[in-house]
């Protein structure tokens, strides 16, 4: 009995690494795909999504770092803070950071991830510009 114990453990860590590889193209309404598209909020799409990713940003609490590339694509800005802690910055509205350089100083709305010494996200805040 305990070989077809292994098979059903084997076959079971499987199914779970090929769902883990694809990750789902939306959160509640979010459309995470639009959002991952629209960088630096440059092509107008990020302010239509913003009211849906404020509210489901209860869920995204918790997630860990490696996930949220997934789910929401590279930041626009990736910040190092005090106590090994990260801030992950996508602009939700266009602003000189679309002028070329995605880095540039800017004052265009933006939600900010702060991300935990542990690496999941413990605080999600919108502010104008970098905070």
């Amino acid at each position: 009995m305990l070989p077809n114990m292994n098979r059903i453990l084997s076959a079971t860590a499987l199914l779970a690494v090929c769902l883990s590889c694809s990750g789902p193209d939306s959160l509640g309404k979010l459309n995470l795909k639009a959002w991952r598209d629209d960088r630096g909020a440059c092509n107008g799409v990020r302010p239509g999504l913003l009211d849906d990713f404020m509210a489901v940003r209860d869920q995204i609490k918790g997630i860990h770092s490696n996930d949220l590339g997934k789910m929401l694509g590279r930041p626009d800005i990736n910040q190092i803070t005090d106590r090994n802690q990260k801030l992950y910055i996508y602009y939700v509205e266009k602003g000189p950071q679309c002028d070329g350089n995605v880095g540039a100083k800017s004052n265009a709305k933006s939600v900010a991830l702060r991300v935990n010494a542990v690496g999941l996200v413990s605080e999600v805040t919108i502010q104008n510009g970098i905070p």
